[in-house]
């Protein structure tokens, strides 16, 4: 199969003729469709995941169909239309027993700690547990991008942090997670407010349902934080770190309303990341970690997107060849790019 590769971490991207995986015995091989390049993506490739071995394929939000099952697989057939979460559980722990893959004991993440998606083919153990069924009104463009994104959006506001209608919800970071924020909290009529500092990230922040924008002022964090606040009237009730950023975190914690909670939904590094934790006490706020969603959650998010038109569309902002990710790749480092670019032909 061809396949995208690296074979140091922040070394060259190349496409390569690889061996095909095989099938696990409980498993599935997808014929990849289309794969979402995101953020995570760029985190991996610079060294940050321990759990990544090298050379490595990566690519983890997919969408295609089934091409071949293992033995012990029951649910899925040749020929079926599917997709993945990023984070996949083994079906058997105690953690996977309470519906909870996505904090597995024995997890595996395609695209981290196996090779993923950015190539023709991409093999997914336990698939009884962890494949999701695409509606055939779905394209595979925009099923790729369940896979992270949109599933991390709607577990971290609907389940962790328990948006309500009528909320004020503050998105820090409108890249790709940050719109499926935005187009989760404007589906179960929260109040939106888009946080950026680039003016046409903001702009498909507005399309995508924000009721309110907010350009960041790299030298005057406060005059941002006030903004929210006054939008606000005191303070979101949920406000969301969809960037990964230190200071964007302690941002997003000081624009909350007393018993607000704040979500950090980006991936952060290794270093110490300092909140203020003086407000989080006084105010009495939660900070809760997100990590994507279960593949038997998909249901409930596909009738969200259906029950509410949800324009995917909006999310997408071009498609390309495998043979464009190498300077796709240093687009997204330099966020040169608005919108989730998306692998169509492989």
């Amino acid at each position: 199969m061809r396949g995208a590769i690296y074979h140091e971490f922040n070394g060259p991207i190349a496409v390569e003729d690889l061996p095909d995986p095989a099938v696990p015995r409980d498993g599935a091989v997808i014929e990849i469709r289309a794969s979402g390049l995101c953020r995570s993506d760029l985190f991996a490739y610079h060294g940050h995941d321990p759990t990544q071995a090298l050379p490595h394929v990566p690519g983890h939000e997919l969408a295609g169909v089934v091409a071949e099952v293992g033995p012990d697989t029951a649910r899925w057939s040749t020929g079926d239309r599917v997709t993945a979460p990023f984070c996949c559980g083994c079906g058997a722990c105690e953690q996977c027993h309470t519906g909870n893959e996505q904090i597995c004991d024995n997890y595996f993440q395609p695209g981290f700690t196996h090779w993923g998606s950015f190539a023709r083919y991409c093999a997914i153990a336990h698939a009884d547990t962890n494949l999701a069924a695409m509606p055939a009104d779905l394209s595979f463009k925009h099923g790729s991008i369940l896979g992270c994104r949109l599933i991390t959006a709607y577990r971290a506001l609907i389940e962790r942090a328990r948006l309500g209608a009528g909320e004020w919800l503050c998105v820090h970071g409108c890249g790709g997670l940050g719109l499926c924020m935005v187009m989760i909290g404007a589906a179960v009529g929260a109040q939106v407010v888009a946080v950026d500092i680039d003016e046409q990230a903001l702009a498909l922040a507005s399309a995508a349902g924000a009721a309110a924008t907010v350009t960041v002022d790299p030298d005057n964090a406060r005059a941002t934080v006030g903004a929210v606040r006054d939008l606000t009237g005191g303070g979101a009730h949920v406000s969301v770190d969809a960037l990964g950023n230190a200071e964007v975190a302690a941002n997003s914690v000081r624009g909350l309303r007393k018993q607000g909670r704040h979500i950090q939904a980006g991936l952060l590094s290794a270093r110490a990341t300092a909140l203020p934790m003086a407000t989080v006490v006084a105010k009495e706020l939660e900070v809760i970690g997100t990590k994507g969603m279960s593949a038997r959650q998909y249901p409930a998010l596909m009738d969200l997107i259906a029950r509410s038109g949800m324009d995917l569309s909006l999310l997408v902002s071009r498609t390309m060849t495998l043979d464009d990710l190498p300077a796709a790749f240093e687009t997204m480092a330099d966020f040169a790019a608005n919108g989730v670019a998306v692998v169509t032909e492989f």
